[in-house]
């Protein structure tokens, strides 16, 4: 029905840049809130960035400064750019999206679609 697939993980030093992606495609009707979270080994999933859809943001204040969340209308994409990356930032991250997709019989059904996580390691 939707799907959300995520890019730009990977390995980095301290101190440099990821940029991640999360393009979402499927029966979409509308788009609302987007957001990054994230998960380290041994804690809870948290919540990283989030963008509405009248693109107002917040963030985590871990990451405030270093972290910027946009997103492509066009596209039905997010995106997170981080930057200053410490050793704390290593996770698996996970994109969210809340939407209205049509669903069974075409009606509208609203949802929080997940990405399948992407793995972001910080080396010192």
């Amino acid at each position: 029905q939707v799907q959300l697939v995520e890019s730009g993980g990977g390995l980095v030093q301290a101190g440099g840049s990821l940029r991640l992606s999360c393009a979402a495609s499927g029966r979409i009707l509308s788009i609302g809130s987007m957001g990054w979270y994230r998960q380290a080994p041994g804690k809870k999933r948290e919540l990283v960035a989030a963008i509405s859809s009248a693109d107002s943001t917040n963030y985590a204040d871990s990451v405030k400064g270093r972290f910027t969340i946009s997103k492509d209308n066009a596209k039905n994409t997010v995106y997170l750019q981080m930057n200053s990356l410490k050793l704390e930032d290593t996770a698996v991250y996970y994109c969210s999206v809340d939407l209205v997709a049509s669903g069974i019989g075409g009606f509208p059904t609203s949802l929080t679609s997940w990405g399948q996580g992407t793995q972001v390691t910080v080396s010192s």
